[in-house]
């Protein structure tokens, strides 16, 4: 079913949405009637950008509930945020991954779905950008792909094609010292070609600066030649707010950037959007834990020592896992409850070099990732509350120990996005934070605004 109902026939998505509605309140409800019709499932490859995207949601009045299992339970809301470990699994993984969100029950009356990588598409040639959206839009029947990349507001743009990163060419920026995800090919569009077999053509800034109309004709003309994916350049704010519409005026999968996903959430529930009462954080004792190795964390640890006590870790020694877990607790005993502290996976870019050398850049990550889940789970047990994290990979690993299934997020304040605490029992409170993000005594005022 590929028509619309101007000739009679539902498209494949609209009778998704008729079984859902009459599932819920029987067949002959009112559109108007039925909140899920308007609803959105937001779907992050990692958990801090999942958590920024309920943020910026909160921020503009509408509940998001963040969720990381398909089946968590969660209040009535207009946009539902899962955040996964999608980005730098084996791409088969990935796919599973999200699919498991898509038929889970925490957004399965979602009506609209986004994809959204990191702001830049942090991504490997082999995925998991590209396969993910050729299995979104092989489960909808919709064709093309939109996609969009971009964050004008921290100077991560993309033109003709091309990314920069904090107004540098992404090869020559700090982004290619990620040990994960280097981004070698600064052309997106030929850099995502490599992850599917379906083709990405390229809507750039310069048809977008010749208006809507132009824009949409040219849409119309490569999806007639059978483009599998289109790429729209995001070099300003006009192109996030143009692209976002189109999406939501469109019948097409979207893979889009943390701001160009909220925009679009935004327009497909307008006024309609269920808004709920702010969280509040839980007081008590706090630790960090530091798995990235990105230079603006080395300078953000380094003002934390100056107040509070931090242990590097050497993840290249013999020990197992648990053996480097167990020294750090010992050294940590004497500051738990008593002040906060920090533990890191390394000390600088030399101790990375070394932990690859031994592991490679996948087996050192998920070694640190594996220390730093068992430390979460031990400070859980002995009574920390609070929770700051750095790194998106970081974050999952102590999310993922620490057994939690959904967050509500802090709407965006003076310190930015990230703040969230568990719903449930005994909740605790979090700050997790990319590793590239913040200013360097960030972590000092995150505490401060976690009391």
């Amino acid at each position: 079913m590929t028509k619309t109902s101007k000739d009679g026939i539902v498209t494949q998505w609209e009778l998704h949405t008729i079984r859902v509605r009459e599932a819920r309140v029987g067949p002959g409800a009112e559109r108007d009637e039925l909140k899920v019709t308007n609803s959105v499932g937001i779907i992050a490859d990692d958990y801090t950008g999942a958590l920024m995207v309920a943020c910026y949601l909160e921020a503009a009045g509408i509940y998001a509930p963040l969720v990381f299992h398909p089946d968590a339970e969660v209040a009535e809301s207009s946009v539902v945020v899962a955040g996964t470990r999608a980005r730098t699994i084996e791409a088969a993984t990935a796919v599973s991954n999200v699919v498991e969100f898509l038929d889970g029950s925490a957004m399965g009356g979602s009506s609209r779905f986004v994809y959204k990588p990191s702001a830049s598409f942090d991504s490997t040639p082999s995925g998991n950008i590209g396969p993910v959206a050729d299995c979104l839009a092989q489960r909808t029947g919709w064709a093309p792909t939109f996609m969009a990349a971009g964050f004008p507001e921290v100077a991560i743009t993309t033109h003709l094609g091309y990314l920069f990163y904090r107004g540098k060419i992404v090869t020559a920026s700090i982004k290619r010292f990620d040990p994960l995800t280097p981004m070698p090919d600064p052309d997106l569009v030929r850099f995502l070609s490599q992850q599917t077999d379906r083709g990405v053509e390229l809507v750039s800034h310069l048809d977008m600066c010749r208006g809507r109309r132009f824009v949409e004709n040219k849409i119309s003309a490569l999806s007639s030649k059978g483009a599998g994916h289109i790429f729209f350049d995001v070099s300003d704010e006009a192109d996030l707010r143009l692209v976002a519409d189109l999406a939501a005026r469109s019948k097409s999968v979207f893979i889009a950037s943390d701001p160009v996903a909220v925009a679009f959430a935004k327009n497909i529930v307008g006024n309609s959007a269920i808004a709920r009462a702010a969280p509040r954080h839980v007081s008590g004792p706090a630790a960090v834990l530091v798995g990235t190795v990105a230079p603006v964390i080395q300078r953000q640890l380094a003002a934390f020592s100056e107040v509070h006590p931090v242990l590097a870790l050497d993840l290249t020694q013999s020990k197992n896992p648990e053996a480097i877990a167990s020294d750090a607790m010992e050294w940590a005993a004497e500051h738990v409850g008593s002040r906060p502290f920090a533990i890191a996976t390394s000390r600088d870019q030399s101790d990375v070099e070394r932990a690859h050398a031994a592991y490679g850049s996948i087996g050192a990550a998920r070694r640190a990732e594996e220390v730093l889940g068992i430390l979460a789970r031990e400070f859980r047990a002995r009574g920390i509350k609070r929770f700051l994290v750095a790194g998106g990979e970081t974050s999952g690993s102590v999310v993922s120990a620490l057994g939690i299934k959904a967050v509500r997020g802090f709407p965006e304040g003076p310190l930015g996005t990230g703040f969230c605490v568990t719903t449930g029992e005994d909740p605790i409170s979090l700050f997790l934070k990319p590793g590239k993000f913040g200013s360097d005594d960030v972590l000092l005022e995150a505490l401060d605004h976690m009391r």
